[in-house]
């Protein structure tokens, strides 16, 4: 080991990439004051009591009542046997009730397991299962899918939702609209669950013990195919969220020194917050500073959305290039005041010239890039927030972070040549849960993370990606795994074989393309796509199916996707 260390350590100590940070941004972060991410809310809510923490649907709640309700999540979880350490799934969009429950449960000492609601129940059946998730809080809209797969689980206590639960009495409107008029809530039966509202009542008259939590507990499940393969939970410590919250806090003040800092900060969260990047850039940033979300529960309904943004003077809005993209679309779009948007952040899939060169147009706010993974807690570079220009680049490696360009042979690369980017710094995972092979496959010997992620650093310390070296697709910034849509594909019983790969799509930056052998001469497009929408979540199923008599292999028979990639 100390051989790798030599032999990495040039170019890390180097670190050019200071010469062209911002003047107030140091070169490394300082100790945290708070041990653990509930010590951290706990002390906000009490600095910030009787500011709007997140609003929704006209519904705000300021952090006094955002730390009353989530004490007694925490207390009935208590309350039910639960210990520090046990999973809790979270499965709703963005509404009040996700932050009530997430940080409820990091203030009993458990651990979150964001879950996306629009799984299949194969999807949801695996995670629940890998993670060994004891509890899950579910939107009544998708508890036909926990119903379904629950038997097979060591889920115990199942806590319903309803949309309208924390808007007080428009809720009772809002739900009659969600199950009567829109149909949105599919028939459901989960004997002995909990309703939320019932929760809370019950938490009320419990007392939530004082758990010791340190910074190397874990915090979250955070799933991921990683650069390979099946979903696996990236482990994230209390350490990893509390650094990448001190690190992306010195990065905003440099934009405040140059622009001017408002008294409250007004955040846009309409990325939803079981992903990563609205976990720490909208709620975890906006909980630490003092901030007010703005919670979108479905984005995709842009109308509804710019309706959403009308009046409210937002300072930060974080987003996906397909998400800027269908905005502007929008007629609506160019009525929206924008004078007071401060901050443009632009993570999750790379962000086109053309989008960013018209959404400055638009708005007169440039769009900032970043990058990160799930495995980074997620970011790990940032462009200047200083800088009106678009460059394409990801950006510089945030304060106590080190980024390398290294060969397949772990070797580090000169600035200049393409390699694997390697991440190295207090954001980085704990590793797989529960699956030190796989741990084993994406971290060095000196600590770095293997992205999977092809690019090249130039002399400036700005790094740029180029391509992927692995398989994986990405579509509007989700991770999409060939194999995990091959096996699904593989079920069918008119399929022979196939190969999932990535072509590029203007909405979603790739689709899923899959290429098929029939073992059925009848199979058609159209039933292997109901048999692929049945076991795959939306973004997942493959948008365009081509049958071939044959699919092209290496000498072993293994597939060759990137020559149907370059197909197409």
């Amino acid at each position: 080991m100390s051989e790798t260390l030599s032999r990495h350590s040039g170019r890390a100590a180097e670190k050019i990439w200071l010469g062209s940070y911002p003047s107030s941004v140091p070169a490394d972060i300082a100790p945290h004051a708070h041990p653990s991410l509930g010590a951290l809310f706990e002390a906000s809510c009490a600095k910030y009591s009787d500011r709007l923490a997140f609003s929704s649907m006209g519904r705000g709640m300021t952090f006094r009542e955002l730390e009353a309700q989530s004490r007694k999540v925490g207390a009935w979880l208590q309350s039910k046997g639960l210990q520090k350490g046990d999973r809790v799934a979270v499965m709703t969009p963005n509404i009040l009730q996700n932050p009530v429950m997430v940080y409820g449960i990091l203030r009993a000492g458990m651990i979150v397991v964001n879950v996306n609601p629009l799984y299949t129940p194969r999807e949801l059946e695996h995670q629940l299962k890998d993670s060994g998730a004891k509890a899950i809080l579910v939107l009544e809209n998708f508890a036909h899918t926990v119903e379904q797969v629950l038997v097979r689980t060591n889920v115990k206590h199942v806590i319903v939702c309803a949309m309208g639960d924390m808007l007080g009495l428009k809720g009772h409107i809002v739900n009659l609209v969600v199950r009567k008029v829109k149909k949105l809530v599919p028939a459901w039966s989960i004997p002995g669950h909990t309703g939320f509202k019932a929760m809370l009542a019950e938490g009320a008259g419990q007392t939530l013990k004082p758990v010791e939590v340190s910074s190397s507990d874990v915090a979250f499940l955070q799933y991921t195919g990683g650069t390979t393969g099946v979903s696996k939970g990236a482990t994230l410590t209390h350490a990893n969220l509390l650094a990448n919250k001190q690190q992306i806090a010195l990065w905003l003040e440099a934009a405040f020194a140059d622009k001017g800092r408002p008294d409250v900060l007004n955040f846009v969260c309409a990325l939803p917050l079981y992903h990563i990047f609205a976990l720490t850039v909208n709620s975890l940033m906006g909980v630490a500073l003092g901030g007010h979300n703005l919670l979108i529960a479905n984005p995709r309904d842009i109308p509804g959305f710019v309706k959403e943004l009308q009046g409210f003077k937002a300072h930060v809005f974080p987003g996906l290039n397909t998400l800027f993209n269908a905005m502007m679309n929008n007629p609506d779009f160019k009525n929206l005041d924008f004078s007071s948007l401060m901050l443009v952040l632009g993570g999750g899939m790379a962000v086109q010239r053309p989008v960013a060169e018209r959404w400055l147009q638009m708005t007169g706010r440039p769009i900032t890039e970043g990058y990160g993974l799930s495995e980074t807690s997620p970011v790990a570079t940032v462009n200047r927030l200083d800088n009106n220009e678009f460059s394409g680049m990801i950006g510089l490696p945030l304060p106590s972070t080190d980024i390398e360009i290294r060969d397949e042979d772990g070797q580090t690369l000169p600035i200049g040549e393409v390699g694997e980017i390697c991440i190295r710094g207090p954001q980085v995972m704990a590793g797989y849960w529960q699956r030190p092979e796989e741990t084993a496959k994406v971290m060095t010997e000196d600590g770095f993370f293997r992205s999977g992620d092809m690019g090249y650093m130039d002399e400036r310390g700005y790094s740029k990606i180029v391509d992927r070296k692995k398989d994986m697709i990405l579509v509007s910034g989700f991770n999409v795994y060939p194999n995990e849509i091959e096996e699904v594909a593989a079920m069918h019983a008119g399929v022979l074989e196939c190969a999932a790969v990535g072509v590029a799509d203007e909405h979603s930056g790739e689709a899923v393309k899959l290429f098929v052998v029939k073992k059925d001469p009848a199979l058609t497009i159209d039933e292997l796509k109901a048999h692929c929408a049945a076991n795959l979540t939306n973004y997942k199923r493959p948008r365009f199916i081509e049958f071939r008599t044959e699919l092209p292999k290496t000498n072993v028979g293994k597939i060759l996707r990137r020559e149907l990639r370059d197909q197409k």
